[in-house]
């Protein structure tokens, strides 16, 4: 499994180079129907997304205003303006989610917060499969139409902030990531599968630019008329 994983990095640009930055930023635009279940307004504006590469911590600008940005880390998640004026905050934001079923509505912090631990996930992975705390295996290989993919499967320990404990990953026999499967703990633990496509590369490091979240079937299939989540990535930097 230890190979498989080190293959995996080395296809996306490997250890050596990955721990030669500290931050990636990217320019984001995002759409989907999982917004207005939550009663929220997604527009198509571009916003600038940061994550910090060495600790989970990430940033996104403009966030309900023009000069606002929000703050998240995972025991706290902050709106604040761009001279540091607090316009809300939560600390332990996890807990605000209890109770909460697809369609329950969130607030502008439990969308921050979402957007926080998702986007870090995505944009480290699959380094993030080397960390000491992270568990990961090997299941069977997945058919997915002509083609056979690896599956990892990881577990996450408890102070990684992310969709659910349990993820599966699909890697293509080129070892590039093609498909995310977890469950949305925050939204009831729902079941998502993340199609991810159209891969860049920046500073020597692969990653896919366009993903697509649908709800997944009980054996694991993509429902593909429930597009909940559309991200574009452009302008990404690692530094």
């Amino acid at each position: 499994m230890l190979d498989l994983v080190d293959r995996i990095v080395a296809a996306h640009g490997g250890l050596t180079r990955w721990h030669q930055f500290t931050v990636a930023t990217a320019t984001i635009v995002t759409g989907g129907a999982l917004w207005a279940l939550k009663g929220l307004h997604q527009d198509p504006d571009p916003r600038k997304m940061t994550v910090w590469l060495k600790e989970e911590r990430a940033s996104l600008i403009p966030f309900g205003a023009p000069n606002q940005r929000t703050v998240f880390t995972p025991d706290r998640i902050a709106i604040e303006t761009t001279e540091g004026v607090i316009i809300g905050e939560r600390q332990n934001p996890r807990e605000s989610f209890s109770g909460h079923e697809k369609t329950t509505a969130w607030d502008p912090l439990h969308r921050a917060y979402f957007n926080g631990y998702a986007l870090w996930t995505y944009l480290t992975t699959p380094f993030l499969l080397t960390l000491p705390e992270v568990k990961a295996k090997e299941l069977k290989p997945w058919t997915e139409g002509k083609e056979t993919w690896h599956r990892v499967r990881v577990q996450f320990p408890p102070e990684i902030a992310t969709h659910s404990e349990i993820q599966d990953f699909f890697f293509g026999e080129d070892l590039l990531l093609r498909r995310h499967d977890y469950f949305v703990d925050v939204a009831g633990g729902f079941a998502a599968a993340q199609r991810v496509s159209d891969y860049k590369e920046a500073n020597g490091i692969w990653f896919p630019s366009k993903r697509r979240a649908y709800l997944r079937d009980s054996d694991d299939a993509v429902i593909e008329d429930s597009l909940l989540v559309s991200i574009d990535l452009s302008e990404v930097s690692f530094a």
